[in-house]
């Protein structure tokens, strides 16, 4: 099994930066495509970001240039640092993690369970 463990969601003030963090642990024998979706009350889930194995880099427009994605490779990890977060960033944010296990040699993908993110003065 792969499992992924989420933080640094919360209650941020319009301007303000949030940093996310999703740690996958489990039989990985490699990891390829890692990326933050995002759903909001009565929308259905985005896309954010995304980051392939060779460090390349997708956003949705409406948050290009304010939210950057990275990723530690020696920890299994994916963060989204946010910037500049505007009240219609208001969403529960969640990693979603693609590879392959160790071992089965069979592919994974897999999510977290979900940070909240608010921003509201």
């Amino acid at each position: 099994q792969v499992q992924l463990v989420e933080s640094g969601g919360g209650l941020v003030q319009p301007g303000g930066s949030l940093r996310l963090s999703c740690a996958a642990s489990g039989y990985i024998l490699s990891i390829s495509a890692m990326g933050w979706y995002r759903q909001a009350p009565g929308k259905q889930r985005e896309l954010v970001a995304s980051i392939a194995s060779g460090g390349s880099t997708n956003y949705v427009d409406s948050v290009k240039g304010r939210f950057t994605i990275s990723r530690d490779n020696a920890l299994n990890t994916v963060y989204l640092q946010m910037n500049s977060l505007r009240p219609e960033d208001t969403a529960a944010y969640y990693c979603n993690v693609k590879g392959r296990r160790r071992w089965t040699y069979t592919d994974f993908d897999s999510w977290g369970q979900g940070t909240q993110v608010t921003v509201s003065s």
